[in-house]
Parts: C-alpha cells; sequence; structure tokens
C-alpha cells in the first residue's frame, strides 16, 4: 500500500493527465521529493538523521517503524532515488524463501555491475527468525541495503542480529497542522474546495486520526458529493472512515492499557474513561479490562481504600450477568471509582519484598514455640513450649516472635498516610511500640 505525503500539485499535474485510468487521490498526491514529505521533520529535517546519511552519501539499513499512512514505503522509494540505488519492494506477507532467493541474486549481479540495490521490506515483523537471519549475509556483503517497515514494536518482534545491523527509525502519526497541509493540496491539485463547513474540516482531520492516506481517501468521497456544504454531523454520515488502530495482540493493546492503568494511578477519571472506551471501540474483550481493573484496584490502591476491590469485582459481575452493552457501564463506574479512590502501593510493595525474602530464606523453619505438638513425643521435643495464646494475653497481643529464630524481623508493610492505610499506620505503630515493650 502506499503512503501518503504532501507534494507540490503542480509536479505532478500533468502526470494526473498522462493516462486515461482513474488514479485515486492519495496516488496523485504522493511526494516527488523527500523535502515534500509532511509530518516527519525529526528524520527528514535539517538536522534529521537521514537527511545527514544522504549528505554523506552513506544510507545504511534501516527500520522504519510507525502506523499506518505515515510515510514509510514512499520515504523509502524517495531515499533510492536520492542515493540512486535500484528499488526492490516485497512484502512479508507475500513473499516466500523462493521469492527472496531470486531478489537476492538480482542484487548480486546488480552490484557487479556497479549499482547497490535498496530492498524495501513491508511488515518486516512478520518474517520468521530464520527468514529474517536470511538477510544478515547479504547486508553485511552489501548486496542490499534493507529497509525494513513494521507497525509492531521491533524491540519486540526483530531479531537482535537484525537490529544490530540497522538503525530504527520511528515515523510518526500526521498532526492536525500537516493533515491540513493534505487537504490544502488535495483542492489545489483538483481545483475546487471540499464541500463542509470548517467545523466539519476540523472533525474530518479528527477523524483521520493521524493516517494522512486515510484522510485523503475520505476527502476522494467528498469531492463527489454536489450538495454542500456540509456540517460535521452531516459529513459523518456520508463518507466511510477507517476503523481505529488497535491490534487486540500487539503494540496497541499494550500501550492502550498501560495508558488505562497510569490514568488510574494518576486519579485521571477523564483519561481513564477515555482510554477504557478507546479499547472497547477497538474491540478489546470486556472481560480483560475487568480482570485487569480488578488488579488495578489491589495493586494501586490496596487497603488505602477496601471498598475499591469491592467495586472492581461488582463491574466485572455485573457484566458477567448483563453482557454487552449494558454491562460495560459497570465497568466504567469501578474505573471511575478507582482513579477517586486514596491511592498506596503499600500492600503491592509488602508482597514483593516478603517473597524476595522468602527466596533468601526459604529454607528455615519456623520458632519452636509456634509449632504444633499433636504427640508426646514433640512436646518431649520442645515442639509448641512457651506458646502464649494471645486472645488470654492483655490487649490479645502477645508480642511474641513469629519469624524463624535466626532471621532478622522483617518490616515489609508501611501503610501510606492517605485513606483507609491512615487507621492501619496507627495500628503498626501500637503493635510495634508493645512488640519492643515486650523485647
Amino acid at each position: 500500500m502506499a503512503d501518503l505525503f504532501d507534494q507540490n500539485p503542480a509536479a505532478n499535474a500533468s502526470q494526473s493527465t498522462a493516462s486515461s485510468v482513474p488514479r485515486p487521490l492519495a496516488d496523485r498526491l504522493r511526494p516527488a521529493t523527500l523535502a515534500d514529505v509532511v509530518g516527519q521533520d525529526h528524520i527528514l529535517g535539517p538536522d534529521g538523521p537521514l537527511t545527514a546519511m544522504i549528505a554523506a552519501g552513506e544510507l545504511s539499513s534501516l527500520i522504519f517503524w510507525g502506523p499506518p499512512g505515515v510515510g514509510k514505503t514512499t520515504i523509502a522509494r524517495l531515499l533510492a532515488h536520492e542515493t540512486n540505488l535500484a528499488f526492490e519492494q516485497i512484502s512479508a506477507i507475500f513473499t516466500g524463501v523462493a521469492d527472496l532467493k531470486k531478489i537476492f541474486e538480482s542484487a548480486k549481479l546488480r552490484r557487479q555491475n556497479g549499482r547497490g540495490t535498496l530492498l524495501f521490506v513491508d511488515e518486516i515483523h512478520l518474517f520468521n527468525k530464520a527468514q529474517q537471519d536470511g538477510f544478515l549475509p547479504h547486508m553485511e556483503a552489501g548486496t542490499i541495503t534493507l529497509v525494513g517497515a513494521t507497525t509492531e514494536n521491533p524491540s519486540f518482534e526483530l531479531n537482535a542480529a537484525l537490529l544490530s545491523r540497522a538503525q530504527v527509525m520511528t515515523l510518526r502519526s500526521l498532526n492536525l497542522g500537516g493533515l491540513e497541509r493534505l487537504l490544502g493540496r488535495a483542492e489545489a491539485l483538483d481545483a475546487k474546495q471540499l464541500p463542509i463547513t470548517p467545523e466539519a474540516r476540523e472533525t474530518l482531520t479528527e477523524m483521520a486520526d493521524g493516517d494522512g492516506r486515510s484522510l485523503l481517501n475520505m476527502a476522494e468521497q467528498l469531492f463527489r458529493i454536489t450538495d454542500g456544504p456540509l456540517d460535521a454531523q452531516m459529513m459523518a454520515a456520508r463518507i466511510s472512515r477507517r476503523a481505529p488502530i488497535y491490534d487486540k495482540s500487539g503494540d496497541g493493546h499494550y500501550n492502550l492499557i498501560s495508558a488505562l492503568h497510569k490514568s488510574v494511578r494518576g486519579s485521571d477519571p477523564d483519561a481513564a474513561i477515555y482510554w477504557f472506551a478507546r479499547m472497547l471501540e477497538g474491540g478489546e474483550d470486556p472481560r480483560y479490562l475487568a480482570r485487569r481493573i480488578v488488579r488495578m484496584a489491589v495493586e494501586d490502591i490496596g487497603l488505602a481504600d477496601p471498598e475499591a476491590v469491592k467495586q472492581a469485582i461488582a463491574g466485572r459481575d455485573v457484566y458477567e450477568q448483563l453482557g454487552s452493552p449494558e454491562g460495560e457501564l459497570a465497568i466504567a463506574q469501578a474505573v471511575v471509582y478507582l482513579s477517586l479512590a486514596p491511592k498506596s502501593n503499600a500492600l503491592y510493595v509488602a508482597y514483593k519484598a516478603a517473597r524476595n525474602a522468602a527466596k533468601e530464606t526459604g529454607s528455615k523453619a519456623p520458632p519452636m514455640h509456634i509449632l504444633n505438638a499433636p504427640t508426646k513425643f514433640m512436646k518431649e521435643e520442645g515442639f509448641g513450649a512457651g506458646y502464649e495464646y494471645d486472645h488470654d494475653v492483655e490487649d490479645s497481643f502477645s508480642g511474641q516472635n513469629y519469624f524463624p529464630d535466626d532471621m532478622k524481623r522483617g518490616v515489609y508493610f508501611l501503610p501510606k498516610e492517605r485513606g483507609f492505610e491512615r487507621e492501619l499506620a496507627k495500628r503498626v505503630e501500637w503493635f510495634a511500640k508493645k512488640r519492643s515493650e515486650r523485647e
């Protein structure tokens, strides 16, 4: 699929009439030079790394990481043109081992004749480990300059060996300013204005969600409308928009659940319910969200508000009873409650510290006085000797030691001065004082 950028419409005006076959607006607005690209100044601007590579005449292998419609394919094609490399394009979806062998052989012959090859691999993360390793000898020999494109995090999806031989460059979604520039270019190319109101125009750029190709596809639909101008509501009803980009098993999934979790932790109910809604709109299973929200209740709130976990479980249970879409409102209620609850990770920290201590001292026995002695022999051996039954002593607190005899007493639970944990902190302090007096 072609990626979309800004370009001078005059440069391609003659090309648009060169063939009687209609060309999509997105195709007619391909940039003719790297300077025409919109939204990627951080890599193509005067101080950008790609600009420096081209100026030095030394283009290294690259991995382009970014969402659809931001220019990965087009930049690769223009890089080949700028560096006089033959351009070969393949997709990991449709390319097998036999196809790769033919491409490598062609690149070898081309190199023998004095010209290099830029091999652009779309969706490179879909190649398995062995296939990714197959690129390495050809990269090292200089047979190809590899430019891979991926929408997934290369740190997780690409081999370390491949990453060590290529520079990863992150491409960004187009901002509203960049999208507006694309609309202006489209209008200049067709010499007519979009039949929409200014408010609808703002809505249109927001609907594109940073994807230039999606924006121009929607603009192409609008150019066919003859009964404008349309307001935002009318426009949204008349055009097809893309579905939100959300891969339930990829980066989108983990990025959005992280955003939801951190918004709850940061006590921002508006942001939290927004990310919750984003995941639902992307098709996420509400049961997964309900489980994660229960986890948030115990990890980030804990005993600062014991009601939080009850709210989270209630949201989960209501969803199970009502299903979608009614049950999702109960989960949303839990999201807001957790966002506004007092926060404490004291329980989470105590749990991790205790687990670490348990790993280090896992062979130590409990002290003899708290061991049961069901047999006469065990009593004679001292099992249970000296144990004080707490209900029979003053304040129902004996202050005895319950850690292994040769282990330093651990202090793991340190309640915060927030919410209900304020009361727990007083209890912890009182027990510590009584224990000290006994000692």
